[in-house]
């Protein structure tokens, strides 16, 4: 019996590859040739292409030990590690921050983000990609993500659309190394090959894109509309802290909050809560059933299976990708209690703290531990809800129970005691419809990415006149 045939009559998943292909990759490893990689290769090699050196210079983050210069100051400098590389839309991430003293020291600046930067995770979830608008101002990151800045700005769409189809996504998981901890390294990214795209194609590629970051800005701002006006509701539209810095405290007052630390008793916090006083609020163990999620541990991921959400996954607008699966025979034994459902509020109480989604379907999913899921259990909407807790006032209740430092972790007893204003129903009403407008157009613009990812797809599947043809459907 050949070895074809055994392989054949088994299953086997064999590429047959020349000693040549080998010394020239330098991979022996039997990932490198998965038979799937090879049909992309054949395929990609239809067309005319360059490697991505040509059209983008590459370098990475700041490599220096930074955290702890981290700071919850308001006027600090967006500082984006590796996790928070999850979405296209860069704003949907919960960067930490660092002084503006530190991000202009002279070893900083190469790591500074530009507009039109592309963004590529290369350690942990290799492959995810961000985009720099040009409205984010100051911003800068980690050597776990890979700057590809374009050589001209024309290109920056079309190379960023070619990277999230799956030609280049095969490319970047294909030269992914290690095993603990899997990463690219910043070398490899110049052999990335792009296939070179009609001027037709490139352009309606751009500006499908360019559509799809409008809309999601448009998003943003309706979002900011609810907030504004959920402030304005709980007189805190114009509040600015006074700089009063200390606060005498009685004995009693210290025992019974069982703090003794000088953050606890910052005179903003006193300040919050009076100018909020006026308004009926519940705590939120009283207005919700809580429910914490599990950490299987990293021995139960699997290739393939049932989603695992975990905090580097969310943002305020939902689960954005997952990288991490558990077993199609562990969800089932899971889901009954660890399956997120509809108009369940999601809330994250470890990692980037008070961030919260509502669920608007079932999820087939399972939440690691560091969320709590929350369900009304009496009159209120989750929409206002959910906007509620990622709003000033309750971060400001979170931060005071942190003492005002990073933290990466929140007791759920400490969740249970976080105050909710409560409006009347119809200024709920008028919240939550903006709050879900928002999610709407986002939905748009994710849609909008979709399509300009797959009109790539089809360009080197097909050619230049389809793939125009499925653009402008």
């Amino acid at each position: 019996m050949s070895w074809q045939t055994i392989i054949k009559e088994n299953g086997l998943a064999v590429s047959e590859i020349s000693l040549s292909d080998v010394l020239t990759v330098k991979r022996l490893d039997a990932e490198y040739f998965d038979p799937a990689y090879l049909a992309s290769d054949t395929m990609l090699n239809t067309k005319p292409h360059s490697p991505i050196s040509d059209y983008v210079s590459i370098s990475d983050g700041n490599h220096l030990s930074i955290s702890e210069y981290f700071t919850n100051e308001s006027d600090g400098i967006p500082y984006f590690r590796g996790q928070d590389v999850n979405s296209i839309f860069i704003r949907s991430a919960n960067p930490m921050k660092i002084p503006k003293e530190i991000y202009q020291k002279g070893w900083m600046k190469r790591s500074h983000f530009k507009p039109n930067d592309i963004l590529l995770s290369i350690v942990g979830t290799v492959g995810s990609l961000s985009f720099m608008p040009d409205d984010l101002g100051e911003v800068s990151g980690s050597c776990k993500i890979a700057i590809l800045r374009p050589k001209e700005a024309s290109v920056a769409k079309i190379i960023m659309a070619f990277l999230l189809s799956k030609y280049g996504q095969y490319q970047l998981k294909r030269m992914t190394r290690g095993a603990v901890q899997t990463g690219i390294i910043l070398e490899d990214i110049p052999s990335i090959l792009v296939p070179k795209f009609s001027k037709a194609v490139a352009s309606s590629v751009e500006k499908i894109i360019s559509e799809a970051l409008e809309t999601e800005k448009t998003a943003r701002t309706k979002y900011s509309e609810a907030e504004q006006q959920l402030l304005k509701e709980i007189n805190l539209a114009d509040y600015k802290p006074s700089d009063k810095n200390t606060s005498v405290r009685s004995l009693s007052e210290c025992l019974a909050d069982d703090r003794f630390d000088a953050e606890y008793w910052q005179p903003k916090y006193d300040e919050i809560e009076s100018e909020v006083s006026a308004i009926p609020q519940k705590e939120l163990d009283h207005i919700a059933s809580i429910k914490k999620g599990i950490e299987p541990g990293s021995e139960a991921y699997s290739k393939d299976g049932k989603p695992f959400i975990r905090v580097s996954d969310f943002s305020i607008y939902g689960v954005e990708e997952t990288e991490k699966k558990i077993s199609e025979e562990l969800y089932q034994e899971l889901k009954e209690n660890y399956r997120p459902r509809k108009n369940e509020v999601l809330f994250t109480k470890d990692g980037t703290i008070g961030i919260t989604y509502v669920l608007n379907e079932d999820v087939d999913a399972i939440v690691s531990g560091a969320f709590l899921r929350l369900k009304p259990k009496e009159k209120i909407d989750s929409q206002y809800l959910a906007l509620v807790i990622n709003s000033f006032f309750c971060k400001a209740q979170i931060e005071r129970m942190s003492g005002g430092a990073i933290i990466a972790h929140l007791k759920p007893d400490s969740v249970k005691r976080i105050k909710v204003p409560i409006l009347p129903d119809i200024k709920q009403k008028e919240i939550a419809e903006k709050v879900s407008g928002a999610f709407k157009l986002r939905q748009e613009a994710k849609g909008l990415l979709e399509k300009a990812k797959r009109a790539v797809e089809i360009f080197i599947e097909q050619d230049e006149k389809q793939a125009l043809a499925y653009l402008n459907k």
